[in-house]
């Protein structure tokens, strides 16, 4: 979707939206138009039920001159307003209209500063998102039609704060499409393809380990979950160096299951499909990696997203295996189906060992356990420091890509413990989240600042929301651009 700026309405056909807070006085708010429009607009909001809470809306149409012109009131809530709001009314203006026959909206934006109007804009174009790539009957109705966003009346400064917006919804996009395509469209050797295509351009270094330079490496864990499958795994690394003359590095790792069945721990049938998605974390690495390069972030980060597919070929991992990982630690293969976990375990050691990060985030959809634990709503933050734990918590809370801090420690950790290898990679049910973090921490090395970041619950919505119709939501980019922005930047 275009997104533009502008001091006043432009003339010609358009879609008109009102931003009204819940102590404005309407026909303030409507000063532009002539004494009768806005007397229908505010009898029209009435019988509407209109009572501006955020992101709703009331519509009617008006004429001005010889056109008659879709007028929407949207609700802005109170004065407390915080980066979601902006977002929230955006996309709900967009949700409105996408199929509705408009092609262009006009957002009067008057009094409200150059950010806020930048994040207005960003929650309209963000929920325009959509995958219709394979659907080749779409019907007249349901075809988009809203093509243009112009913001009018917006302070000073908003084109500046719209470029950071916009590499931001460029790293939301591929993350997005690379969630929304099949299986059989991506996996570890497409994907690869599909982020050099990205990045092409923006001074992005790309490294990639085959499989023979894994086995090289020793990378045990990674190559017994790949084993099953026909498609051989890889390794992406993606390195952006924003900040030339320093030696601080943050690495971003993501879990890249390009297919998960479960491998012989296989999963139901129904609802397998859904794990195209098991991917997600390696989705928003590479997002985020592309929106920092976009917006030329003074920061050094390294993304590494480790990719293979889970699959149950005569050839596949057995539960009882025992695998060395590339730290040297040994590991029994309790149940097939807790992969991620062994891919990313080899991917930290690689990570440390390459890049020496002196802060580790890894995303991954990881445990089902983590949807029980905090549903839709929240992803799960495990950390090793508590400063870096509420740097993301708050990076969270700025980008609306929320967190919830879970719990971690020795007794956790000792249900990992196996009677034949140095650990397991499955306990019991209980507390699955959190023992698979436990996991995790026994490859973060001394002296590393890492967060384990389980998104399970949030790369897919099964519903929509002001940011994304059902789907792939592009969860995580928003928030890892937010933390380097405010933790590594200047």
């Amino acid at each position: 979707m275009k997104v533009s700026f502008a001091a006043k309405r432009p003339k010609g056909a358009y879609a008109l939206a009102v931003p009204v807070r819940s102590d404005d006085m309407l026909h303030d708010r409507l000063a532009g138009l002539d004494d009768s429009a806005r007397t229908l607009a505010a009898r029209s909001a009435e019988a509407q039920r209109f009572e501006r809470e955020i992101g709703a809306i009331a519509e009617t149409f008006i004429e001005e001159g010889d056109i008659a012109r879709r007028l929407l009131l949207v609700g802005y809530g109170g004065r407390q307003e915080s980066a979601a709001t902006h977002e929230r009314v955006g996309g709900a203006l967009t949700a409105k209209l996408l199929t509705s026959g408009e092609t262009k909206l006009v957002i009067d934006a008057a009094g409200l500063d150059a950010r806020s109007a930048a994040r207005l804009a960003f929650g309209a174009a963000a929920r325009s998102w959509r995958h219709d790539v394979y659907r080749t009957r779409l019907g007249r109705k349901q075809r988009p039609t809203l093509e243009e966003v112009i913001i009018v009346g917006a302070d000073k400064g908003v084109e500046a704060e719209w470029k950071r917006e916009a590499a931001v919804l460029k790293g939301l996009d591929l993350t997005r499409q690379l969630v929304s395509d099949p299986p059989n469209i991506i996996y570890p050797e497409t994907f690869v393809d599909k982020v050099r295509e990205a990045m092409d351009g923006l001074g992005v270094e790309i490294q990639v380990l085959d499989e023979k330079a894994m086995r090289k490496l020793g990378m045990g864990a990674l190559l017994g979950v790949a084993q099953g499958s026909a498609r051989p795994p890889r390794l992406l690394a993606m390195r952006w160096k924003g900040a030339p003359s320093s030696k601080r590095n943050v690495a971003f790792i993501g879990k890249g299951i390009t297919f998960d069945t479960g491998g012989i721990s296989i999963k139901p049938a129904q609802g397998m499909e859904a794990m195209k998605w098991d991917m997600g974390g390696a989705g928003a690495v590479a997002g985020a990696i592309l929106a920092l390069a976009a917006r030329k972030a003074k920061a050094n980060v390294v993304g590494v997203c480790v990719l293979a597919e889970n699959m149950p070929d005569g050839n596949a991992q057995r539960p009882g295996d025992i695998v060395t990982s590339m730290s040297g630690q040994t590991i029994e293969v309790i149940n097939t189906d807790a992969e991620g976990r062994l891919v990313l375990a080899d991917a930290m050691t690689w990570t440390q060992r390459e890049h020496k990060p002196e802060v580790m985030i890894d995303l991954a959809t990881l445990t089902g356990a983590m949807i029980v634990s905090l549903g839709h709503e929240y992803g799960g933050l495990f950390a090793n420091d508590d400063g870096l734990a509420e740097r993301l918590a708050e990076a969270g809370r700025e980008s609306g890509d929320k967190l919830w801090r879970m719990p971690m420690g020795d007794a956790y950790d000792k249900i990992m413990d196996s009677p034949i290898a140095d650990m397991k990679n499955a306990g019991a049910r209980e507390a699955g989240s959190i023992t698979a973090a436990c996991f995790l921490g026994r490859f973060v090395e001394e002296g590393v600042k890492w967060a384990h970041l389980d998104i399970a619950g949030m790369v897919w919505a099964d519903k929509p929301s002001h940011l994304y119709d059902k789907g792939a939501t592009g969860y995580g980019v928003a928030l890892l651009d937010r933390y380097v922005a405010d933790n590594h930047e200047g």
